[in-house]
């Protein structure tokens, strides 16, 4: 029986993931943990080792096609000359979401396949056969993200995004949060920034779910999460959430805004929080924070995803890190993912509740009660107040990453991780 080569579930978040390269050419030979294939996933370049020794048959798969986990992309056979039919191989195989996978991984870059565009002027692209069976699952079409051409909405992308919200948390009454999970252990909760998802964290993700139990939130309206109808989605509000989230003492780290929401949380929920770690925090958004927030809110409604991620680079890097242009092309691709998945109106919510909590928290620093780590990046053009908050945190530690920019979750991702495990094993 032949082995298939299938696209694996590298993490939490991973969806689909993109063909780079296969090293070996058809009819080669393959020992079993030897690499066969590399994909870029989530942030990362990743190499795929073989299950199985044999000889390369078949690529069902060209280094540029983007195809879902699961997918059918390669095939092995015990022997050089044994029968075999792609057709018939490929007829027998059942395109679904695997298990997470293990992998040998290239040096982490950050990477990922952009998904459809976000659709944010006129009608929902569709397919009939989509526009059916989401009226037959009850499903708003308009929050579902096609993968089809053009961002078109398929059949499959319905049955997908259903079966996501089966797996929701209720937070609230009537809400509803997209909370990806991965690990085993003591809790740790991951809150991501303003105009960001759960995949920010998808080079820290792998990492702590090592020896922990995983929550990657999905703030309100954001990825499959519900968006209901308010003026503004407001830090205690979300602060709020993460507390019906976990329920019991969590390590609890958030990046930027996510930042904010954490650190409410140790205010109003000290019990719940076990340590804390905030990424790029702020306390008062300077001029410029709030500047960079309402023009993202206008391009939200005015340009593409593509566009918007291009936009942002020059806020969230550094110098050094842009000046790889290969690099800063995956970074795009990332960002065009991310931005797709929070819709305008959402974010426009956030940025509002960005304002009004701005400041409220200066005189409180002194009271956060349980341990806390800082991490501070030195070309951060957003939060560069980072290091004052630890000073004003009671036994605060911190951890300035030189030269990083903002988004120092995808940057400096090994500086991160190392210090965020360190913080974590001192923890009570």
């Amino acid at each position: 029986m032949p082995t298939p080569i299938g696209m694996p579930k590298l993490g939490i978040t991973m969806e689909e993931g993109t063909v780079i390269e296969w090293p070996h050419s058809i009819g080669d030979r393959v020992e079993k943990g030897e690499v066969v294939l590399i994909i870029e996933s989530e942030k990362a370049e990743v190499e795929i080792e073989a299950s199985a020794s044999g000889f390369v048959r078949h690529y069902y798969a060209e280094p540029g096609d983007t195809l879902p986990c699961g997918a059918l992309l390669g095939a092995i056979t015990n022997t050089e000359d044994e029968d075999f039919d792609p057709a018939a191989f490929e007829a027998t195989q059942v395109v679904e979401e695997p298990k997470l996978a293990r992998t040998t991984s290239a040096a982490p870059r950050a990477a990922v396949r952009p998904a459809a565009p976000a659709r944010r002027t006129g009608a929902t692209p569709a397919t009939p056969a989509a526009r059916v069976r989401a009226r037959s699952l009850d499903v708003d079409i308009g929050r579902v993200a096609g993968t089809g051409p053009g961002g078109r909405i398929t059949r499959e992308d319905v049955d997908a995004y259903a079966e996501a919200r089966e797996r929701l948390v209720a937070v609230a009454d009537e809400v509803s949060l997209d909370v990806p999970q991965e690990g085993s252990g003591d809790p740790v909760l991951l809150l991501p920034g303003l105009g960001t998802d759960a995949s920010a964290f998808a080079q820290q993700i792998p990492v702590l779910a090592e020896a922990h139990r995983v929550f990657a939130v999905n703030p309100r309206g954001v990825a499959g999460s519900d968006a209901p109808e308010e003026d503004a989605y407001t830090v205690p509000q979300a602060a709020a959430d993460a507390a019906a989230l976990i329920g019991s003492p969590a390590h609890v780290i958030g990046a930027s805004l996510g930042a904010a929401v954490a650190l409410e949380l140790a205010l109003e929920k000290p019990s719940l929080v076990r340590s804390l770690t905030l990424v790029t925090p702020f306390v008062t958004a300077d001029a410029r924070l709030e500047a960079v927030s309402d023009s993202w809110c206008r391009l939200a409604e005015e340009v593409s995803p593509e566009a918007l991620a291009r936009s942002l680079l020059p806020w969230f890097f550094s110098t050094g890190f842009l000046a790889d242009g290969a690099r800063r092309e995956r970074v795009v691709r990332g960002l065009t993912t991310t931005v797709a998945r929070v819709p305008a109106t959402t974010l426009r919510r956030a940025v509002a509740g960005l304002h009004a909590w701005s400041g409220s928290r200066e005189g409180d620093l002194g009271r956060v009660s349980v341990p806390t780590l800082v991490v501070a990046a030195g070309g951060d053009l957003l939060t560069p107040d980072a290091p004052r908050m630890a000073e004003a945190i009671p036994g605060a530690s911190c951890v300035v990453v030189p030269d990083a920019g903002h988004g120092v979750t995808i940057e400096s991702a090994e500086q991160l991780n190392r210090a965020v495990l360190a913080h974590l094993q001192t923890a009570p």
